[in-house]
């Protein structure tokens, strides 16, 4: 469980601590964008493969589960994948600047559109519910070390790229705040937006729920547990 934990840990706080701050725009100033995304995306991955490999160790330990899963949870659950999948799949293909490399997207007149009327990030709130909704169905240990981190890395993750973006692209992106908001809904149940499906595209919607069953029918082949009740 400590490695685990020391995984976890080292996600997060890579995200959190550098990729988030002014650490960033230090490393950035000295070895330049180019070489700090190409090192970035390498500790991402190489995080992300200790965190796979620490969770099967984990969960290969005994350990008493937290919390009984029952059947309605279960249920609950595959209900907030597809929700996961409607807030991911439109928020990875709609443009966007809280996204990587996609900031001259606030010079488009059409900057808030779709999903980003919704929430300005799409991406990190269906990874929430992603792992919330795994949260739900696993008890164990290792499920709430994982997810939990997860979940964390989401939430705190939407607060880190508003500061990001705030210092580099200033009022602009203050503006494009003032129109959005993070809290999914937030802006339009306040007026400052209106909700158009239609802009968020047919295509991804059904892309989504493709990504969705896939997943559910593929998850016992996957990862060696059914998704489904």
């Amino acid at each position: 469980m400590s490695n685990l934990i020391a995984a976890a840990a080292f996600f997060v706080l890579l995200h959190l601590l550098v990729s988030g701050t002014r650490l960033r725009d230090a490393l950035t100033g000295r070895i330049g964008q180019g070489p700090y995304m190409g090192l970035f995306s390498l500790a991402s991955v190489a995080g992300l493969a200790w965190l796979g490999f620490a969770f099967a160790q984990a969960r290969s330990e005994p350990a008493t589960p937290l919390w009984t899963v029952g059947e309605a949870s279960r249920h609950v659950q595959v209900g907030l994948q597809l929700l996961a999948m409607l807030l991911i799949v439109p928020g990875l293909t709609t443009p966007n600047p809280t996204s990587v490399r996609q900031e001259d997207v606030l010079e488009r007149p059409d900057a808030v559109k779709g999903m980003v009327r919704i929430t300005r990030h799409p991406f990190l709130w269906g990874v929430a519910v992603w792992a919330f909704g795994h949260l739900v169905v696993n008890g164990e240990p290792a499920a709430l070390v994982l997810f939990g981190a997860m979940l964390a890395l989401a939430l705190f993750g939407t607060a880190s790229i508003d500061a990001k973006r705030r210092r580099t692209l200033g009022p602009a992106y203050d503006a494009f705040t003032s129109q959005t908001s993070n809290v999914p809904f937030a802006a339009i149940l306040s007026g400052r937006q209106t909700l158009n499906l239609g802009e968020i595209g047919a295509w991804r919607l059904l892309a989504a729920v493709a990504v969705w069953a896939a997943l559910a029918l593929g998850h016992p082949y996957l990862f060696g547990v059914a998704a489904l009740p």
